[in-house]
């Protein structure tokens, strides 16, 4: 396990994907969106903040008391966190099909228990939130504010 995390870990160093991992990210979203996979496994579709064009990244979705969530396992400084606020939290998901969503940041006081949640759906994220996924809230309460989180809003179906 801790070989596996590693391996996670150098995947993205610095907190930015290496060339392996951009080429892993890429045939992950593809398959996400084309429906095969898990059905947590999502491809977000968002406007890239810079140059107005869809950008692409897979996501695990984490379910909560009735609700889903999408959270940043690199913490604040991602691109699709960038792109999400700059989009004013419009973006698509595709799983098989498109769906337009809402993205709302939550606030940190309220993260502890979706990033225990979400640590339960994403195995791959474990490696990079120091904390254990079976540890008492109290714990995910101090590295809350570090890892942002947003509740979806489905909007409806997408065109195209």
């Amino acid at each position: 396990m801790e070989l596996s995390h590693s391996f996670d870990r150098w995947l993205y160093r610095g907190k930015r994907p290496n060339h392996l991992a951009r080429l892993m990210n890429r045939a992950w979203a593809g398959l996400a969106a084309t429906g095969f996979g898990p059905n947590r496994l999502v491809r977000l579709e968002v406007k890239g903040r810079r140059t107005g064009r869809t950008i692409s990244f897979p996501v695990v979705v984490a379910d909560y008391q009735g609700e889903r969530y999408l959270v940043s396992m690199l913490g604040e400084d991602t691109n699709w966190v960038r792109n999400v606020r700059a989009a004013g939290g419009g973006a698509v998901l595709r799983h098989g099909h498109r769906d337009v969503v809402h993205l709302e940041e939550v606030a940190p006081g309220e993260r502890a228990a979706i990033l225990r949640r979400y640590l339960e759906c994403a195995p791959g994220a474990r490696s990079h939130i120091p904390v254990d996924r079976r540890a008492p809230i109290k714990e995910f309460q101090g590295i809350a504010e570090q890892f942002p989180v947003y509740h979806l809003t489905a909007q409806g179906p997408a065109d195209g």
